[in-house]
């Protein structure tokens, strides 16, 4: 599961659309033969319901939560695909352990600053930070399910990040139309706008490669991998 679908629309734009009804809210999955995405939106919340939606809904083999991840480590580039060994959720620090992956991810209910990203440093000995891992793993452990994490760095540890929380609807999406009209009135702010766009293409570009590696590497037979 992605947050957002610009993040793995490399993947998905070919494959079959469908929406279902999961506890009263219509979520849209993207399925292929043997795997399926739904882009759940922005939190962790968001990203627990839409993991739930695809249990009932599908018969998975595998939970993976997918998408942009923040660098906390400044040795992490733009594009760079971090598949952590350890998620740390910082509403409660829990913790999972993965198999197969390096270094800590911790999932924040907020959008990383580089001040933040520095005190996440120091507290958990965190490589990089996201909002999704964190909710979707909680839905692996409650179901026995296998729960990987493959993230694309979109920011470096220094990059000074735009107001994005303010632009986050009720409903966990991004309301590009009024974040375009907020940066468009503000031409300072239109060099880390462009910057951050052509981070995001970077990091959706490495990202759908690595998801096309995991898919094709994955078991063929059912149960089906589901990108979540």
């Amino acid at each position: 599961m992605a947050a957002l679908e610009r993040e793995i629309h490399g993947l998905v734009k070919r494959w079959r659309v469908v929406e279902r009804e999961h506890e009263n809210r219509r979520f849209k999955f993207f399925e292929s033969e043997n795997a399926v995405a739904v882009c759940g939106g922005i939190g962790p919340e968001a990203a627990r319901r839409a993991a739930e939606a695809l249990v009932a809904i599908y018969k998975a083999g595998t939970l993976i939560s997918a998408g942009f991840a923040g660098a906390v480590d400044s040795s992490l580039r733009v594009g760079q695909i971090f598949l952590p060994g350890r998620v740390i959720d910082t509403n409660d620090s829990s913790r999972r352990e993965l198999a197969g992956g390096h270094g800590v991810l911790v999932s924040s209910a907020s959008i990383a600053g580089v001040e933040q990203k520095a005190r996440l440093a120091k507290a958990y000995g965190a490589q990089a930070v996201d909002m999704e891992a964190a909710g979707v793993g909680r839905v692996a452990e409650i179901h026995a399910l296998d729960f990987a994490v493959v993230k694309a760095v979109s920011d470096e540890h220094n990059f000074i990040m735009l107001p994005m929380d303010r632009f986050v609807a009720s409903d966990n999406q991004f309301r590009s139309g009024a974040f375009a009209w907020y940066a468009a009135a503000r031409p300072w702010l239109w060099p880390r706008v462009i910057r951050l766009a052509r981070n995001s293409a970077k990091a959706s570009h490495a990202l759908c490669r690595e998801l096309e590696r995991c898919i094709r590497e994955a078991p063929t037979a059912e149960p089906r991998t589901i990108l979540n």
